[in-house]
């Protein structure tokens, strides 16, 4: 029997691989172990009670799925934690969320009485930061949440690279509507469930009560629609299910990896009604964004990490969200585990394990293009002899950037601000340096620019 329980548990941690970031993975999942597997009841050993706590409050809905799927509906989960090494002794503890739910409750049905959003409860608006790079999702999000259907933002689009927030953006939606508007059915699904379940329904003849269902949706939430590529079957059953849907008023959310324009090996037909109503797109994260979201997630998670680490850290996880919050995780791991404080030292060694922090080389041309931008001043202003003090500011921050951040000389870099001299460039460099310590606008500017030119 452990045979096997260890066998079905390396398949559940497959499924928790792919849904998951390789830090998030190995921080929290990795070090379970099975201890046993009886009467339906799967007992997972754990380091501590906070490793209990910390999965429980954030990754029990996924973890109970694949612990249903690979052990079997009736499974019930608990966790045991070493107490006492030299005697042996263990607490256990039974999973208290999602994981001891019934498969009647927590099974996609298209009986239930009960109705399921299948959402993430985790991701709501209060959770979701707004920075430049989402502001007009969020926007459009919160107006759909108050009056769903009845916008022009229907369908939602939301397109964007991995980890960028799309999913939590959707829920968000979703949840709100759930919350706010009583009796409201409101559906998040994957593009693949969604098309599992359709295969389903077609091999057992049950293709009307699959639309029947569908149909009587008044929020649905697709995720991942790239996924929907090749599938013909599944997207002329879809295009009904919109088109009923849309012609009902009902709300229709979808996300994508990718624009409507560039979606492959999806109908023409579906295509068109995607761009019936708003697409938008969400950017990467920028340095400023991401110090954002840091210090929620911190000030969330009861942490304390000093500017200069979350300056560290903003500045290197550069790709999306999801870098922090592995970064995040792991460093309350270490520091929860090995009973020490989190410093720049640890934040180092955690970043460089789970993100690239090999710096790019930083361009000269690239310093005086951002910067310009930034301040709203000419490149021929900088290299001008005006004396204008938003220039004068602007061609300050070029000689500081670019000799924190360029192989450059001093000469060098008058060179390129219109052939000031040695002393000059020095003097602006140190007139920068010492208005930082007291001018915070002129810091969060060189800091933010600093983040982006890194990237």
């Amino acid at each position: 029997m452990q045979k096997d329980a260890n066998i079905l548990w390396n398949e559940c941690t497959q499924i928790l691989r792919d849904n998951l970031t390789p830090s998030v993975y190995n921080t929290w999942f990795a070090p379970l172990e099975v201890v046993d597997w009886n009467n339906d009841v799967l007992v997972l050993r754990v380091k501590s009670e906070f490793v209990v706590e910390y999965i429980e409050e954030n990754y029990i809905h996924l973890l109970s799925r694949c612990i249903r799927r690979t052990f079997g509906e009736k499974t019930r989960l608990e966790y045991r934690v070493l107490v006492d090494s030299t005697s042996g002794t263990a607490t256990t503890y039974p999973s208290e969320n999602a994981a001891n739910q019934s498969a009647d409750q927590q099974r996609l049905s298209f009986t239930n009485e009960k109705w399921d959003t299948q959402l993430n409860s985790s991701y709501t608006f209060s959770t979701f930061v707004q920075g430049e790079t989402n502001k007009l999702a969020r926007t459009a999000g919160v107006a759909i949440s108050k009056n769903p259907g009845k916008t022009v933002f229907n369908p939602l689009f939301i397109w964007g690279g991995s980890g960028v927030g799309k999913t939590h953006l959707a829920n968000a939606i979703g949840n709100h509507i759930a919350q706010y508007i009583p009796g409201a059915r409101v559906l998040y699904v994957s593009a693949n469930t969604f098309k599992l379940q359709y295969q389903e329904a077609a091999y057992r003849n049950k293709i009307p009560e699959f639309l029947q269902f569908y149909q009587s949706v008044d929020v649905l939430i697709l995720d991942d629609i790239q996924f929907f590529a090749n599938l013909k079957g599944t997207q002329d059953t879809f295009f009904h299910i919109f088109n009923f849907l849309h012609q009902s008023r009902k709300q229709l959310i979808l996300t994508s990896d990718r624009s409507p324009l560039q979606l492959k090996d999806v109908e023409d037909r579906l295509l068109t009604r995607f761009k019936w109503g708003l697409s938008v797109e969400i950017l990467r994260p920028n340095f400023e964004l991401r110090k954002s979201i840091l210090k929620d997630k911190v000030h969330r998670d009861g942490l304390e990490l000093s500017e200069e680490i979350i300056d560290y850290i903003a500045a290197n996880a550069c790709e999306n969200v999801r870098d922090i919050e592995g970064i995040l995780a792991s460093l309350m791991a270490y520091s929860t585990l090995m009973n020490t404080e989190i410093n720049m030292d640890l934040a180092k060694s955690v970043v460089s394990r789970l993100v690239s922090v090999t710096p790019r080389e930083v361009l000269l041309e690239d310093v005086v293009g951002m910067v310009c931008e930034h301040t709203n001043v000419t490149e021929k202003a900088i290299t001008s002899k005006s004396r204008q003090k938003d220039v004068l500011r602007a061609r300050q921050m070029i000689v500081y950037l670019a000799k924190q951040l360029t192989g450059h000389s001093l000469n060098e870099i008058g060179q390129v601000i219109g052939n000031r001299s040695h002393a000059t460039v020095l003097h602006a460099f140190t007139m920068v340096k010492d208005q930082m310590e007291y001018d915070k606008v002129l810091k969060h500017d060189i800091q933010l620019l600093e983040g982006e030119l890194r990237r």
